[in-house]
Parts: structure tokens; sequence; C-alpha cells
């Protein structure tokens, strides 16, 4: 890892594990049966330990969509041009995109950040922060510099800085990049060390014929560029995407400040998996929402011991697995927040008759051999 990037950044290990354990006891105590509201309990017992207070509070909520172009769309990948990446851009900005209808339904803040278009914008609400004019072909070339996938990283983390100094609780995540399955699907392939074709979907719908030359420019861009598994940021940079490093810092950021950060769809679960490569424990502060239908999407869960509650068949990206998300939770907090108890109705509780309650509170320490950690 850059020792600039490292010194930097001190993750501590600030996950309140006492906090947790309240927020299971408050849930064991609501009337109702132990555990009813399955994994969502358990996001909630999450956010209580990142949050550091049994009180979990995520009514202020953003949606950062990391938007950049992408060079390997000149192979032929996709149905688009990368001009729909800039004009998609705008109307998030104009508050006219399917994920602004959503985020507006669920309380939350869309913030398009602009990493890597191919055109300058000039609307007012996108933020820029350009690595570059997109990237380069990844069939041909690297995709950045190690210094661009860096600077992109680091531009993550500096926004969930800001974002929480302006009160923010919870972040989603979400991307626009024309060409970016292909990137994702590269990365992945590399990191997970499985076959193109096994991590390969169709995209924003593709045909049979199309999905075997995305494909064969995967393999064609793992054999050019000849990534080291073992180093992330390297696979970042020669195969991801400027969306995809901003992405990986948004995960980052949340573990260094201490923010629970959506996973929404396949590209920005492969930046989780970046992350978590880069600093294990950064898993800790990733709450999933839903399971892509791209292929490795499964893959990733698995890999990072994260169970999306979502099977609802989505590709549509823009964050909007994360904005279908929050509403559930604001449901879920309701019940935790104001239902009676056992003791409020004077009703014997039910009782718990595992042996190892202990279990329930442990996070997974460790994602595949070696230290790849910043601590």
């Amino acid at each position: 890892m850059n020792p600039e990037f490292k010194k930097k950044y001190q993750y501590k290990n600030n996950i309140d594990r006492s906090a947790m354990a309240a927020c299971k006891r408050r849930w064991d105590s609501l009337a109702k049966p132990i555990e009813s509201l399955g994994l969502f309990e358990d996001m909630i017992i999450k956010i209580a330990g990142i949050q550091g207070s049994e009180q979990v509070d995520i009514g202020k909520k953003a949606v950062v969509i990391m938007c950049s172009d992408n060079g390997v769309v000149k192979e032929k990948v996709t149905q688009t041009d990368s001009s729909v990446t800039a004009i998609v851009t705008e109307n998030f900005a104009k508050g006219i995109a399917s994920i602004n209808r959503m985020a507006m339904a669920a309380g939350a803040k869309v913030i398009p950040v602009d990493m890597g278009i191919e055109r300058d914008l000039h609307n007012d609400g996108v933020l820029v922060r350009k690595l570059g004019y997109g990237t380069g072909n990844i069939a041909k070339e690297p995709a950045m510099t190690r210094e661009q996938a860096l600077k992109g990283i680091d531009t993550g983390i500096e926004l969930i800085k800001t974002l929480k100094a302006e009160g923010y609780k919870i972040v989603g995540t979400g991307e626009m990049g024309i060409g970016n399955t292909t990137t994702s699907s590269a990365a992945a392939s590399v990191l997970l060390n499985l076959p193109a074709k096994e991590v390969t979907g169709k995209g924003a719908g593709l045909s049979e014929e199309g999905l075997l030359r995305k494909i064969q420019v995967i393999q064609e861009a793992i054999r050019i560029n000849r990534p080291d598994p073992a180093e992330p940021v390297e696979v970042l940079a020669k195969l991801g995407g400027c969306d995809i490093a901003g992405l990986t810092g948004l995960f980052l950021g949340g573990a260094f400040y201490g923010i629970p950060i959506v996973i929404d769809g396949v590209i920005s679960s492969v930046a989780a998996l970046i992350a978590a490569r880069i600093c294990q424990a950064a898993v800790n502060y990733m709450i999933p929402s839903h399971m892509s239908k791209e292929p490795v999407s499964i893959r990733i869960m698995e890999e990072l011991g994260l169970s999306p509650v979502i099977h609802g068949n989505l590709a549509l990206g823009e964050g909007t697995g994360t904005a279908l998300l929050f509403p559930l939770l604001d449901m879920v907090l309701k019940v935790y927040d104001y239902n009676s108890t056992f003791e409020d109705i004077h009703v014997k509780a039910y009782e718990r008759f595992e042996t190892n309650q202990a279990e329930a509170f442990e996070f997974q320490e460790s994602l595949g051999p070696g230290d790849r950690s910043l601590l």
C-alpha cells in the first residue's frame, strides 16, 4: 500500500461491541419472537456498533454516485456509447433520473460526482473531482496510473469525512459509467481468481454474441495488463475505472470515519471487495442492499461474508438498491424504537436456547491469506 496514504489515514477499530450487545438485548426484549426480523435485526445491531450507541440514528441519508467514462467502450462491449454517461449524470443533477425518484421516496439526498466523464459538465449539482477525461482502454493499456487510482480512493475517503461533518448518518453507493460492468468484471476475475466467463454478465442488456465479445475483451485485458491479484490498488489501476476508485474510497472512508456504507450492485460490490482487500476491517462498516443479477455478485458477497436482503434481479445501478434498502431499515427501526417489551405487556419473554450467544457479535476478521490491511 502507498506509504503516504497509509500514514494519512490511521484506521482505528472503533466498532463498539457493548453497543451491539445492548442493541441485541433491546431486540430480544421486544414483544415479538426472537430474531423474527432476521437479517434486518443484524443490520441494526451492526449500525449500533458502528455508531457506538444502541440509539441507532440513520435519519440523514445520502446516495453518492461516482460517475466516469471507460475507454474499453471502444471495444463494443456495450449497447450505447460513452455520451450517455454525461447525459445521465446531468439528469442526476436535475433530479429526474430513476435514483432521484427513489431517493426522494426514501428521504435521501443524491450526490453525483464527476470522477472522469469524457466532457466537462456545467451543472451546479455535480461535484467535479476528475481524475481525467475517461480511462484508458483496458484491452490495450492500463485504465489509470497508480497515482490516479490512489487519488480516486482519497477523493472518496475525503467525501465521507465531509458528509460526516455535515451530519449524514448513512451513505449509499452508486455509479454511472458506460462500460463499467466490463471493468468491474475484469477486476473481480483477477481478485477472485475466477475465469472471465464465470464473472461476466450481460450488463445493460447485451446479446449472447455481445456477452461473448465482452468475455474475450476481459480475457485480453487481463493478459495485456497482468495485474498482481495480491495488489488490489494495482488491479484497480490496471483494470478498473475512476468510478470504482472513488467507490473504494467511500468504503474505506466508512471505516476511517465510522459511518455505515451501503453496497449497491455489482460495480460497488467490486469496489467493496477492493476496499476490503486494502483494509480488512472495512467490511465491518459495509451494509449490503441487494443481490445483483450479475453472476459475480454472489461470489463477492460470499467473500465479504455479507448477506443482501433484497433479491429483486436488479440491474439498474445508480445506487437504486441502496435507496430501496433505506425505507426498509426505517421501518425496522420503528419496531426497534417503539415496540412494547414483554415486560411492558406483562407477558413471559421468549427464551434463547443457543449455547454461544457471543457468536452473534463476531465480525469477520480476515478475508483471505496474507496481511492486506492498513493496520
